[in-house]
Parts: structure tokens; C-alpha cells; sequence
């Protein structure tokens, strides 16, 4: 794999979009599978450093992952 190629996946692994299986599992992200162990490192440190942009950047001070699991809450008590 390119270094490019594995940029991608670390980007695609270090955002918050987890696919669902089922109505209620979230699943691991495909790209997580196609790293190594220092790519998904690198995903990790990634993640770390966009969530607090991410919440600076939100009106409720709301990282994507918090708004990501607010949202599966707030469906979940409307049901």
C-alpha cells in the first residue's frame, strides 16, 4: 500500500461515521481492518486532535462523535 493510500485510510478510520449492522450494533469502520497496527495508531492520534477542533467549531461545543451519539439517543427515546 502507498503512503498515500494509507492517508486515506487512516482519515476514512479517524472520522466519526461508523457503519450500523442491524438496527442498534455499530460496526468497526472497513478501512480500520485494512491497517496495520501503526496505521490505526495513527488514526487514533488523529481522532484525538479533531474532536476538540470539531467541538470548537460547533455551536453546542459538540465533537462529531458526540453529536453522532446524541442524535442515536435522541432516535431512540422518540421511538
Amino acid at each position: 500500500m502507498t503512503r498515500e493510500e494509507e492517508d486515506l485510510l487512516v482519515e476514512q478510520v479517524a472520522g466519526a461515521y461508523r457503519p450500523r449492522v442491524g438496527d442498534a450494533t455499530i460496526g468497526y469502520h472497513k478501512a480500520w481492518h485494512d491497517l496495520d497496527a501503526e496505521g490505526r495508531i495513527r488514526a487514533y492520534e488523529l481522532a484525538r486532535v479533531q474532536r476538540p477542533l470539531e467541538a470548537a467549531l460547533d455551536s453546542e461545543g459538540l465533537s462529531s462523535t458526540a453529536r453522532a451519539v446524541l442524535a442515536r439517543i435522541l432516535a431512540a427515546t422518540d421511538s
